[in-house]
């Protein structure tokens, strides 16, 4: 079928369901999912987009990583991770997170250490443009 766990970096759109497709799900009783949107206000102030930037000959590797890592901590079946890179408006996805489990509880805290975990460890950085300027923004959180 597929690989235990799938990794893609996208410089255009990124569609959760896509990714799904993508996803092994034999043997699995749950599947759970994350999305992360750009959000279109910050504290009250207009957000217009976000810049991700990447160290893009690692992150691949760090993203399969950490869903290896996912798959002994937590003895789930499969994981697929996605990232944007470049410009995301408000509203459109950033990361999408899949992970298919035998039962619901171990997909659950594998997804939540997953996004946990990629936003401390991978090498991504943001900037937000707001309508007060461009601020970049230290961790991914």
């Amino acid at each position: 079928m597929g690989e235990r766990v799938t990794v893609q970096v996208e410089h255009e759109n990124l569609d959760p369901n896509l990714l799904l497709e993508k996803l092994m799900v034999s043997n699995s009783g749950a599947i759970v999912s994350f999305t992360g949107l750009t959000r279109g206000d910050e504290n009250g102030i207009k957000v217009y987009s976000l810049d991700f930037d990447a160290w893009e000959e690692q992150l691949p590797d760090v993203l399969r990583e950490l869903g290896k890592k996912s798959l002994i901590q937590f003895g789930v079946e499969s994981v697929a991770i996605a990232h944007r890179v470049g410009t995301v408006g408000p509203e459109e996805p950033i990361v999408a997170i899949h992970v298919a489990s035998r039962h619901r509880k171990e997909a659950f805290e594998a997804c939540s250490w997953l996004i946990d975990s990629l936003k401390s460890q991978a090498p991504l950085w943001k900037k937000e443009n707001r309508e007060d300027g461009a601020h970049w923004k230290e961790g991914l959180g």
